[in-house]
């Protein structure tokens, strides 16, 4: 098999294995925080350090796979969720909240290394397939939007400690990623290429450029309001007296919504360009929004929230796309890292203020400050850019092919 085509194939079926760690803990952790946190207004924290941890490893993932490649670096982030998993499993079992939290942390700097698989599946692309190989990528999260909710609704209750078998199945995927990443070979070129001289902006240079603002914010905003509804949606349908199974549904179907669009949004990105897609993933968060606002019933939970997952995966898949046209093969490690910082970086805030938000102004006011997000989204993504300016028109990021 074709070395690109077999690195794109595992690195999707690493996506899905660690993105069914991700949506597991979505659907029973700001469930678990609340049956453990003293202050029901802080159970969303636990949600909110996995997204920290996410934001403060950004940075250190990606420089931790320039020195060591991509393969060891990714094991690294497996084996941490396998840790996070365990230690979250002894804090149910002892009813400690503030462990629970701190287990998070682990959890949060797996992610982070899990959100370079899409850079990682561009990096060993040609130039004119990397739109689709981040959206292929993307789209083996699709197992987990059935994965995820299924042991969620099966595990749930298999102790007499609530939860405690959810959190036991993460180390379970954990080993099961690190096993699949060990047959990952990146093309000695690529990695050589990031290695090698040549003129190196400085990181402020490359952050203000028009065309990595555009790209940064749709990723930003995008994810920050996908954090901000998916955090507190769990919360807000228990406010409502929905059952965990209809919070298991609506979730199982927010994560469709982010992945299944993955087979095609590659060719929508070559067909279109990025922007468009970008609009349209706005709009489309726009009408999950009204939805959301309209009413609160679970049809209500279930639209708003698929219509949001669908305008995640085109922001985050076009912005992705984007962002790999602000720098040179020597400048990728230190701009994926500070893309990434920014991008979890404001999920974290978004997680945080979903809980206090619910809990002090309610459903309505969270709703409020998603369409915010979304208007600050819509003009980076008006803001026209000169195709000069992309470094790549210059010197050819296909140098790193």
């Amino acid at each position: 098999m074709n070395l690109r085509l077999r690195n794109v194939l595992l690195l999707t079926l690493t996506q899905a294995t660690s993105s069914t760690s991700v949506t597991l803990i979505s659907a029973v952790g700001s469930l678990a925080g609340y049956a453990l946190a003293s202050n029901k207004a802080l159970a969303t924290l636990p949600s909110t350090m996995s997204v920290i941890g996410t934001a403060l490893s950004t940075i250190p993932a990606s420089l931790l796979m320039k020195r060591v490649g991509r393969r060891l670096g990714f094991v690294v982030g497996a084996l941490c969720a396998t840790a996070g998993g365990l230690v979250s499993a002894v804090a149910l079992a002892y009813d400690y909240f503030w462990l629970l939290t701190a287990a998070a942390l682990l959890l949060g700097v797996s992610v982070a290394f899990a959100q370079q698989y899409r850079f990682a599946a561009a990096e060993t692309s040609l130039p004119e397939l990397r739109s689709r190989a981040i959206s292929f990528v993307l789209a083996g999260g699709l197992a987990a939007a059935f994965i995820g909710p299924m042991l969620a609704r099966g595990t749930v209750q298999l102790f007499d400690t609530t939860y405690l078998g959810s959190y036991l199945c993460v180390p379970v995927l954990g080993l099961l990623t690190s096993a699949l990443l060990v047959r990952l070979r990146m093309p000695p070129p690529t990695e050589e290429a990031v290695r090698t001289g040549g003129p190196v902006r400085s990181i402020t240079e490359i952050v203000r450029q028009p065309i990595f603002i555009a790209a940064v914010l749709a990723q930003m905003m995008g994810q920050g309001v996908m954090n901000l509804l998916m955090t507190g949606t769990p919360l807000a349908m228990m406010a409502h007296h929905h059952t965990f199974a209809d919070t298991a549904f609506v979730i199982q179907w927010h994560v469709v919504g982010m992945f299944l669009p993955g087979f095609f949004t590659g060719t929508l990105v070559q067909r279109w360009g990025e922007r468009p897609l970008i609009l349209l993933g706005i709009a489309l968060n726009v009408l999950g929004v009204a939805a959301a606002f309209v009413d609160v019933g679970v049809p209500n939970f279930l639209l708003a929230m698929t219509l949001n997952g669908i305008g995640w995966n085109f922001m985050f898949v076009a912005g992705s796309t984007l962002v790999t046209k602000a720098y040179t093969p020597a400048e990728r490690s230190r701009t994926q890292a500070a893309n990434d910082f920014l991008v979890f970086g404001t999920a974290a805030l978004t997680s945080l203020s979903s809980g206090q938000l619910l809990h002090h102004r309610g459903w309505q006011v969270v709703l409020v400050t998603a369409a915010a997000m979304l208007l600050l989204a819509l003009a980076g993504a008006l803001w026209r850019t000169s195709p000069a300016a992309s470094p790549t028109a210059r010197s050819g990021l296909a140098a790193a092919d």
